[in-house]
């Protein structure tokens, strides 16, 4: 099994990446275990609570359940991946089952700040963007899937994003096997991406 891990700033085009990723190869062949599905459950606190929380602190993903399905993944076990909302932000009662796959893609801003996470990956990737580029796909997705108003998802971002890219984000880019500028626009990092998996398939074979 390959793991693969697909970091960078919100709005970067970690997605896109995974996506052309996930289509130059044979059907079937990629799990892709999303970071945002692990954010804890906080149904302990009121819906307006939740809402202000920051999304963006390592603090928020349950980084101990996310290692512990890459392992089993590893072992060949079948994972039941949880399935998070961003408008009520909670965990369904539902889960989504994941089975072992030659390759396993771990995607999210904050998977290459976690040691023992990125001690599971074998290949460690970071996706860049310009923050005026991120800014502007955060807007376009948080009001049209999100719910959010232009106001709010400003503010969200001068509070809680843009400090905590800085803060948290942004260092894990030393971490990085290789760095893709531009995101699902960057053609040629996407082929040498693919080739190196494919490469490295045709080894475990």
């Amino acid at each position: 099994m390959l793991v693969i891990g697909i970091a960078g700033g919100t709005g970067s085009g970690k997605t896109t990446v995974v996506r052309k990723i996930i289509e130059r190869l044979p059907k079937n062949e990629v799990a892709v275990l999303p970071q945002d599905a692990y954010y804890k459950d906080n149904r302990h606190v009121s819906l307006e609570v939740r809402q202000k929380m920051n999304f963006d602190h390592p603090d928020s993903i349950e980084f101990d359940l996310l290692i512990k399905h890459l392992k089993e993944l590893k072992k060949n076990k079948v994972v039941e991946q949880p399935i998070y909302s961003y408008l009520t932000c909670l965990r369904s009662k539902e889960t989504i089952q994941v089975v072992p796959r030659d390759v396993v893609i771990v995607e999210g801003i904050l998977i290459l700040g976690n040691e023992q996470l990125r001690n599971l990956m074998d290949l460690k990737v970071f996706v860049d963007a310009e923050p005026d580029d991120r800014l502007m796909r955060v807007i376009q997705r948080d009001m049209g899937e999100r719910g959010r108003t232009v106001d709010k998802v400003l503010k969200r971002y001068e509070e809680t994003v843009k400090p905590m890219h800085l803060q948290f984000i942004e260092p894990t880019k030393r971490y990085a096997d290789l760095i893709v500028p531009q995101g699902g626009n960057n053609h040629a990092a996407i082929s040498i991406l693919t080739h190196y998996i494919e490469r490295n398939l045709s080894c475990f074979n």
